[in-house]
Formats: structure tokens, sequence, C-alpha cells
């Protein structure tokens, strides 16, 4: 069976988790062909990004210019499902996030996607997060091109569901994916009772070198990590209110942030002015062995984040034994079991926050290393990634 990947952008340090399901999917046999719009040009640290960078079509690499002639191709060829398509595109311009320009623009990538998608034989393509690449893939089915499924993730998809048309995607695609029952709760706001059945829960996986290496003490160090793009969904800035209460009463503790992103700035203004810089640390963006690191020289993750689908860095954490302080958002509470392999805390509330930090930093290293053992037993009964790809493998020869 030969299937294609279409991503927004590929690859990128947060979208590893794709990178896995690729990868366990050519293990079952599968031949994967790796479609972007964009991502040639950037930079990655992981070899393995690396590598992928290598194996990947990019849509937009030769500018706009260079969809010209697909376009007039699929017109002088299929009119008619051109015109289709077209009217389809212009559709999902109105009330949307999105002016129609940029949906004519969908249709024009869809018509160079086509091409390749019919040059390889793939039979199925699939995309990550119900934004535009899931419009450009059922904007090329629509002119004549093979089945199309997509993951939906969220917080994005769930913000915005009427202006992105989410429901429109799902109804067209042969199936959904959402990586939490919580997810797949949420599509079923946007399609008839009749569609259900098509949307199905694949969980995100975890590869080897998380659950596989070689067990890790919890350090005694009064040390926590919080892994994560710095923006406003994360809620670092909460994170660092929650330190300066901890500082405040004197509070034995190093916070270490983990990542970059377009709230650094904000965040280095607000360590400076709460006097936090002998106990926190920001590391910029860092390669997947070095979250490793920072996770296992950790106690603990902290994650409190406002909106999410389900983390992958809570799973990553939790495969290496870390219990984990995080918020009851989406399918977080599907995972993290308060008092059994981590602390749930409501999300915005910097009290409670404090709180779980304190108890966390408190506890002797034992109890820690329990809970950090039940973690890791309870990922890997829900988020193994040969498992999950299997799976989604199933679902892709289904619709064959």
């Amino acid at each position: 069976m030969r299937i294609a990947y279409f991503i927004n952008q590929y690859p990128k340090v947060s979208h590893s988790f794709i990178r896995r399901e690729i990868l366990a999917l050519e293990r079952l046999g599968v031949q994967v062909q790796r479609l972007a719009l964009r991502g040639w040009d950037a930079e990655v640290q992981d070899a393995d990004d690396a590598s992928e960078k290598l194996k990947t079509r990019y849509v937009l690499q030769g500018g706009l210019r260079a969809l010209i002639a697909p376009t007039w191709h699929a017109l002088r060829h299929q009119p008619r499902r051109f015109l289709q398509a077209l009217c389809l595109a212009l559709g999902m311009g109105r009330r949307a996030d999105r002016a129609w320009p940029y949906h004519v623009i969908y249709l024009a990538e869809a018509c160079q996607l086509l091409q390749w998608l019919q040059a390889s034989g793939a039979s199925h393509v699939h995309a990550h997060f119900g934004t535009n690449s899931a419009e450009v893939v059922m904007l090329a089915n629509a002119l004549g091109g093979p089945a199309y499924s997509f993951t939906v993730h969220g917080p994005e998809e769930f913000d915005k569901p009427q202006f992105l048309h989410l429901g429109e995607k799902a109804r067209r695609a042969a199936f959904v994916a959402a990586v939490s029952a919580y997810g797949r709760s949420q599509l079923y706001r946007w399609v008839a009772h009749e569609h259900w059945p098509r949307i199905k829960v694949v969980h995100c996986g975890l590869e080897q070198a998380f659950h596989a290496v070689p067990a890790v003490a919890v350090p005694a160090a009064p040390r926590l990590v919080c892994v994560g793009r710095l923006c406003e969904q994360k809620g670092q800035l909460l994170l660092l209110e929650a330190a300066r209460r901890l500082a405040a009463e004197a509070t034995a503790f190093e916070l270490v942030l983990a990542g970059d992103g377009e709230m650094r700035g904000e965040i280095e203004r607000l360590i400076d002015r709460y006097g936090l810089q002998r106990h926190v640390r920001v590391t910029g963006w860092i390669s997947s062995a070095q979250v490793r690191e920072e996770i296992l020289a950790a106690r603990a993750l902290v994650l409190p984040s406002f909106a999410e689908g389900l983390p992958v860095v809570i799973m990553e954490a939790m495969a290496l034994r870390r219990p984990v302080i995080t918020t009851y958002v989406a399918g977080i509470p599907e995972l993290v079991r308060p008092g059994e392999n981590g602390w749930l805390v409501p999300a915005g509330d910097v009290e409670q926050l404090t709180e779980a930090m304190a108890d966390c930093l408190a506890q002797p290293v034992q109890n820690l290393q329990r809970m950090g053992d039940a973690a890791y037993h309870r990922v890997l009964q829900r988020h193994d990634i040969d498992t999950e790809a299997a799976r989604l493998a199933g679902y892709f020869k289904a619709d064959a």
C-alpha cells in the first residue's frame, strides 16, 4: 500500500510525533510519500529530521509562480472538476479565518499536489491538523485525487471550527482521526450523527528512544522542567507567577523553560522583574535528545496549559518515568491521574499551581519514583507508536 502524508511544514521541531508516525507505518510495510507546503529552508537540530527533509517534496519551494503550470493543466484537462473545486474553495472562503484569495491559492497548491500524487500512485493522502493542510487535500480530492483523511489535534481547530469549516472537511473525508476522546467529542459537534463512525481515535505514539531507555532515578535536586513553545496557550506566564510565590516563601527550586517562541522576550523581562534569575533558566530550542536530558534531570514536568489537544511532551515525560504537573484541559485528564502519576490543577489557578509545585518539591524521592513508574506503565499502555500506527494503517486499508 502506498499513501502520502501532507503537512503544512515538515520537518519541524514541535512535530516529531508526525515523523514517528510515518516511520512506524513504514516499519509495517506501508510506503509513505512525504509532501509539505514549506520547510525546505528550516533549520533542524535533530539528525532524524535532517533525514526526513531530504525525503520531502515541497509545494511552495518554487514560489507561487511555479503553481501556474499545474493549475492550468488541471483546468485544461478536467475543466468540470476544476470549476467544482473552485466553487468549493470559494465556499471555504466565506466566513473564514482567511479571505477568499487564500483559498484560491490553496486550490493552486492542490493542483500541484494532485500531479505528485498521481505520479506516485498514492491510493490515499493523510494530513495533520484540520487547518489549511486539510483543505488542500480536500481540494485535491475534489480535483479527482485519492481519498483523504486528517488528524485533528487541537486546540486551534477547536478555537475556530466554523471559520476553518471543520465540519465540511470532515464530511468529505474517508475518516478523521482525533488524538483523544475529548477531541473526538468536539468533532462530533460539527458533523451529523450519520458521520460519527468516520471519527476515530488514534493516539500520538512514542518511539522506543523514550520508553526503552534505562530507568534513571528521580533526582534529589529541586528542579522542575516545562517543555514547550513559549506562547500564551502553554501558560508560562502563570508559571512565573507561581515561581515568584515559591521564591517569596524561600522554597529551594530551579525551573527550566525548555523551548523558544514568540513570548520569549516577555518571559525574560518578567524573570528580570520578579528577580527570578537564580531560579529560572530558558534554554531556547533544543533537540529531542536534549529534551530527554532536561526531563531526566528534573523531578517532574510542569505544563500549566490554558488550551491543548493532548501534549506529546506529557507522554514523553511519563515514558521517562517522571510525574507531571498539568491542568484539567482537553484530553490531558485521559492520561494523567491525580495522586497516581501526577497533579492536575484548574487552568489559570495560580494558587493551586503553586501548591502542586511545592508539594512535588517537598515529596521524598521514593514517592516521586513510584509516581514515575506508574506514569511509565500508563503511557505505554495507551501511546505505543507501533500500536497506534497499526490502527491507522488499518483505517487506510479499509478505505483502499
